[in-house]
Formats: C-alpha cells, structure tokens, sequence
C-alpha cells in the first residue's frame, strides 16, 4: 500500500478523517473534517508522528526547526521531533507559540528555540485549508 493510502485508511479506521457538513475556520463549507482530538492515545500518536516524520525526512532534510502552531501543533511538534530522532537520528530543535504572551518566567509568545535568521523552518500543522494558521504563524516567527 501507498504510504498515502494508508495514512488515509488509518484516518478513516480511526475516526480522525471524518465525512458530512463542515464549515472551516476560514468559514470555507467542506465535506470532510480531520479531527485531530482523536489523536488521543499513544499508538495514534506515534502512527501519525511517523507519516509526518517521513514526509519531513524525505522533503525537509536541511530543516534545523521544527514548529508547532498552538494548540493542536504543539503536541504534534513534539511527537514528529521524538520520531524524526529516533527514526533518522535527526536531531532538530523544536518551538512552539503561546496564543498570549506571557511576562513572567521565561516571558515571550514562543516557547523553546528561539528561531533565528538562519533556521529552516517546517511549520507542524494539524491541518492545511486556508493557510491562515500558517500565515500566522510565519508572522510569530
């Protein structure tokens, strides 16, 4: 099977990639939903954190920091980084933001690596339709 393939049917098995009436949160009307709440145990975690993971490896190779937009990215983030290194041995730094800055204790929108002018960023999403996430995430960073 296709690793295409069977991200899907894994999707679909699990009741991740669900079909009827959604409307997006760029208010876009479509008939299919990911809901990545149901990314809710270990073995459904790191199943989805492979494909991720592959797709970065095969794709991303000079990546040097991984983001996960909050919230749904941040335990992404975190998974896709633990498989990428265990996988691969590709050892990538991680970040992710907070939806409000916080001014205590470390302080700041981002929590851990800070990025810099010289990282090549891969943005771990749950889910692309817009883009806004994305948009708005890349003006975090």
């Amino acid at each position: 099977m296709q690793p295409k393939e069977s991200l899907i049917n894994f999707l679909i098995e699990h009741d991740i990639l669900i079909f009827g009436e959604f409307v997006t949160k760029s208010g876009r009307k479509t008939p299919y939903f990911i809901n990545t709440g149901n990314y809710n145990n270990g073995e459904r975690l790191s199943i989805i954190s492979e494909f991720y993971a592959e797709t970065i490896y095969e794709n991303f190779k000079d990546a040097t920091l991984l983001f996960g937009p909050a919230y749904k990215g941040i335990p992404l983030v975190s998974v896709v980084s633990l498989k990428l290194f265990e996988k691969y041995k590709l050892n990538l730094s991680i970040a992710f933001n907070r939806k409000e800055a916080k001014d205590h204790g470390e302080g700041g929108i981002i929590v851990g690596q800070k990025p810099s002018r010289k990282d090549k960023v891969v943005i771990v999403e749950d889910v692309v339709t817009s883009g806004i996430s994305i948009s708005e995430s890349i003006q975090i960073l």
